[in-house]
């Protein structure tokens, strides 16, 4: 045998560290990265012109309007959360665990305030109730008031009005979270507390709300960070909040540099919203031990007692949807020439488009970044995914902010470069375009494509995708031949979501876009106090959002 004491050993090949770079950099980690980065952007961009302005008005905003801003958002926040979410949780109890006359219908209609965004709620509601409006005039007629030192009716321009408002626009957040929970938890418990000696309002309080604590705070925080995101409805109050002021500041001031200090103003609001809705629930856990869950049996409500659930059910479902809807319609039946004004199926197109673009990539994006995620499966990926859904959180006048400049700077320099090789100056091209907009949407509602994609991902088992890599197909096959077949049903349904909410959005459309859409001519003629002008625009939007919500009603019947 040759003598091989002498060969130097040879070292074994690194496959450890090659497949952590393969993990790495890789085309579908690249790729990933690149969604990331484009979600991201506009919040970086805000706490650069935040924190290096050009003009610093910080200390002059402590000393004068800062404070108005902080308190009447804190007010707002807290009045809106505390109403909706009691609303929300009482109205989903009842419809869970009682059977009263039309319950089977209420259940569905409590949904429908949220197919009316808050700011045509806002519109509709004033124009009923202000001095001029059909109720103050009908007072006036029979009671023979001439002047309002006759009678005391309340301000209506107020944040008490604007709690009301926005509070029976915003309760279906709590209402449908909530309800899931009671549909879901076990009959046993709430039989064994009945058993116990507990009466109705015993066992919702020591029961059912415990059960419920997690579901209501996550809604909540959502409601209480809408609230925060409302731009018109708070401008039609003449309620001075975070949010109306960067609108004040950057585009009455002229200072981007203190819209973009108020904006992370908002984003910490945000921030301490999302960590007190974690640190309120991080002890909380409750895991179910029967085999056959049996969900909770309704019990009958006769008397008092059932006409009285049904009014409960019913008052939040008048003033959110039916007395708006009416309002509407009153304005716009029998006014045809409002609905043949070409301006106003030119803004519907722009909307539908603008929807629709924002909807397909979206949820491209969001197919895309949670795929790459499980299939690399390090840990970088894996904590990046939860960075790219901030947006959400972030009000449209933050994202708005965020996109306009890194969108301006291109243009700019875009346009230098074309005018010197061809001399020709362009203008801008991406600014005021769809383009800028329809990111807008894409970051704000990534959120939305992300969690809905990625539980889908969830329920399906691993090993259905290393069989696909095992026979040879490659990861772009195994994602559009096996994944994206067995999860359309919640792509289809993140992609409805997301169409309806870009076409209610109004903060980031307004800063970004040029052109009318539909929530945007709702917001230029409203302001003129042209409610009838309003009304066709306000009505397309209403049916459009009717359409989701009906979906998503049917798809969670009990």
């Amino acid at each position: 045998m040759a003598d091989t004491s002498d060969i130097p050993p040879v070292a074994p090949a690194p496959r450890l560290a090659h497949g952590r770079l393969w993990r790495l950099f890789n085309g579908w980690s690249l790729l990933g990265l690149a969604i990331a980065a484009v979600v991201i952007l506009p919040i970086a961009t805000v706490f650069w012109l935040a924190l290096f302005p050009e003009e610093n008005i910080w200390p002059h905003m402590l000393d004068t309007t800062l404070p108005r801003y902080l308190r009447n958002s804190i007010v707002m926040m807290l009045g809106v959360g505390v109403l909706a979410g009691g609303v929300g949780t009482l109205a989903a109890w009842l419809v869970v665990m009682y059977r009263f006359p039309g319950r089977n219908v209420v259940q569905l209609a409590l949904l429908l305030p949220l197919s009316l965004p808050a700011y045509i709620a806002a519109f509709a509601v004033v124009d009923f109730l202000e001095y001029a409006g059909p109720l103050q005039t009908w007072m006036r007629g029979v009671f023979g008031w001439a002047t309002p030192r006759d009678y005391m009716f309340p301000e209506i321009r107020s944040r008490g009005i604007a709690i009301l408002v926005l509070a029976s626009a915003l309760y279906p957040y709590v209402y449908f979270l909530t309800r899931s929970v009671f549909q879901t938890q076990s009959g046993a418990a709430i039989e064994v507390a009945r058993a116990l000696g507990c009466g109705p309002f015993q066992s919702f309080y020591r029961v059912g709300l415990p059960l419920a604590r997690p579901a209501i705070a996550a809604s909540v925080a959502i409601v209480m960070m809408e609230t925060l995101n409302e731009f018109g409805a708070m401008e039609f109050f003449a309620v001075q909040t975070l949010t109306t002021g960067i609108f004040s500041v950057w585009l009455d001031g002229n200072n981007a540099g203190g819209a973009a200090q108020l904006a992370c103003v908002i984003l910490v609001f945000v921030m301490v919203l999302v960590l007190l809705e974690k640190f309120s629930r991080r002890r909380i856990k409750f895991h179910e031990t029967a085999r056959n869950m049996r969900p909770p049996k309704p019990m009958e409500l006769s008397g008092k007692s059932a006409w009285a659930a049904l009014a409960f059910c019913t008052a939040p479902i008048l003033t959110g949807f039916v007395l708006p809807l009416a309002i509407l319609l009153d304005h716009a039946t029998g006014r045809w020439i409002l609905w043949a004004d070409p301006a106003l199926w030119a803004a519907t197109l722009r909307t539908i488009v603008l929807a629709g673009l924002a909807a397909l990539i979206t949820v491209g994006a969001g197919l895309l970044l949670v795929f790459s995620v499980r299939l690399m499966r390090n840990l970088f990926m894996t904590r990046l995914l939860p960075i790219t859904t901030i947006g959400y959180a972030a009000p449209g006048a933050v994202l708005g902010l965020g996109i306009l400049f890194p969108f301006a700077a291109m243009d700019h320099s875009v346009a230098d470069f074309i005018l010197w090789v061809t001399g020709f100056d362009p203008g801008l091209l991406l600014v005021g375009s769809m383009g800028a907009v329809v990111i807008a949407y894409c970051v704000r509602f990534f959120a939305i494509s992300v969690g809905t994609i990625d539980a889908a991902f969830t329920k399906i088992s691993p090993s259905l995708g290393m069989a696909s890599r095992s026979l040879g197909k490659t990861p772009r096959q195994t994602l559009f031949q096996l994944y994206t077949p067995m999860i359309k049903g919640a792509v289809a349904t993140a992609g409805l979501l997301i169409f309806v909410d870009a076409a209610k959005e109004l903060p980031a459309t307004l800063l970004l876009y040029s052109k009318t859409t539909l929530a945007t001519e709702v917001y230029s003629k409203a302001s003129l106090e042209d409610i009838e002008g309003a009304a066709p625009a306000a009505l397309i939007i209403v049916l459009i959002s009717l359409f989701a919500v009906v979906v998503a009603s049917a798809s969670n019947r009990d």
